[in-house]
């Protein structure tokens, strides 16, 4: 049920007291097309789409159509989260599609249907995957395993990324088996299918590096490719590295606004999490246990943005009625007490464990008026609305870290049944 961050964003100098993790047992704009390059403080990596009804770019060729993949990257551009992106129906993409419907006035039923694919028309030049370079930047770090014994946890500097693949795959809003996926032994999916000339354009860097392009003939000098292995992971437990071309999901609302005041640490956090600065503001969000999700209204009442939430549990429900929030803690360290759950000894010593991504509430607490509760991330994405918590909300990485730049003092939130 909790533990305990400490650094608030506003300014309340408070102690929070978090719940834990389950230890696995204004419009939102879907393109940066129109912002200045030169106001982007996103990475490299970052998007560079067409706006809606322009012409998609050359590009060079996935390996197949991806619908839902497709699908997925449009409605989390939107802030109508899937979840991960990983290619597959499932409870979290549903719930983003009755999002997108709630939003544009249509039947909330959670399927495709003609109402809905005509609504999301206007996005169908948004490709489902692009190529990148890993930025020697973004691929250097400490990588090692994050131990399950909160004594070690609490030896460690960071509760950082395990691996490379770890890290790309939170930046890309998927898993890392999709990525493996996505790169069969290291390459870009579609790689196998340039000619001779188009893979010497490719090795240069001379393509716009997303989205799809049109068909080009096999050609076994694809195994050229910059990056691409014959061992399967390299020294850091990754099979991509520094330099190298991947193929990854087409995620957009990536725009880093120079003009941003945020702290560099934070910033930072967004930046590594594919999350932009222009996000709309939350007057009420209201999160359903029944339905596992959280949505977000503006202040005229409109939808704004859905999630899929894990909330709660039969020993520790989540605490029906209307809360405030009274902070936000951006990267936060946790006090682990053993007293606070039901499931953990009372025997065990409290330990102050360090921040980081795959702590127990990851990047973001969002703290709330009911004392040990609060809204926070999570080191596990792909168990979002399948596992249960210890009472708090909990999000995948980068959507509490998206709905951590939405919400404020004043927003109200309620939880349902």
């Amino acid at each position: 049920m909790r533990l305990s961050p400490a650094t608030l964003a506003f300014p309340l100098a408070l102690a929070l007291v978090a719940c834990g993790s389950e230890a696995e047992t204004p419009e939102p704009q879907p393109t940066q097309s129109e912002a200045a390059v030169d106001d982007n403080d996103a990475d490299a990596m970052a998007s560079n789409d067409p706006a809606p009804g322009e012409t998609q770019a050359k590009q060079y060729p996935d390996s197949e159509e991806r619908p839902t993949m497709q699908l997925q990257v449009v409605l989390d551009r939107l802030a109508f989260s899937p979840g991960v992106i990983d290619g597959k129906m499932g409870l979290s993409t549903r719930n983003a599609i009755e999002g997108f419907q709630m939003a544009n006035d249509l039947e909330p039923t959670g399927e495709m249907n003609d109402e809905t694919r005509a609504a999301l028309a206007e996005y169908d030049n948004i490709a489902a995957t692009r190529v990148v370079t890993i930025p020697e930047e973004f691929a250097v770090g400490r990588f090692e395993p994050v131990p399950d014994d909160p004594a070690e946890q609490a030896q460690m500097q960071r509760l950082g990324y395990a691996s490379l693949e770890e890290k790309l795959a939170e930046r890309f809003h998927t898993t890392v088996e999709t990525l493996r996926m996505l790169n069969p032994d290291g390459r870009p999916a579609g790689a196998d299918m340039l000619g001779a000339s188009a893979t010497q354009r490719f090795n240069d860097g001379d393509a716009a590096e997303s989205g799809s392009a049109p068909k080009a003939t096999p050609s076994a000098s694809a195994s050229a490719l910059p990056g691409a292995r014959e061992d399967a992971e390299n020294a850091n437990g990754s099979a991509f590295a520094a330099g190298q071309k991947i193929r990854v999901p087409n995620i957009g609302a990536d725009f880093m606004d120079r003009r941003a005041k945020l702290d560099d640490e934070w910033r930072s956090t967004l930046r590594m999490l594919g999350v932009g600065t222009e996000q709309p503001d939350a007057a009420r969000i209201v999160v359903d246990e029944s339905e596992k999700t959280l949505v977000a209204y503006n202040d005229s009442d409109e939808v704004i943005a859905t999630f899929t939430v894990t909330s709660g549990s039969s020993n520790d429900p989540l605490p029906i009625g209307d809360w405030k929030i009274d902070g936000v803690a951006h990267n936060p360290p946790f006090a682990y007490d053993p007293d606070l759950f039901w499931d953990v000894p009372d025997s065990e010593q409290d330990r102050q464990l360090p921040p980081g991504p795959n702590g127990p509430v990851g990047v973001v607490w969002i703290d709330l008026s009911k004392e040990h509760y609060g809204i926070h991330g999570t080191s596990a994405p792909e168990t979002i609305g399948r596992a249960q918590s210890h009472g708090c909300v909990r999000l995948t990485n980068w959507d509490a870290a998206r709905l951590a730049e939405m919400v404020s003092g004043s927003t109200k939130v309620v939880f349902q049944k």
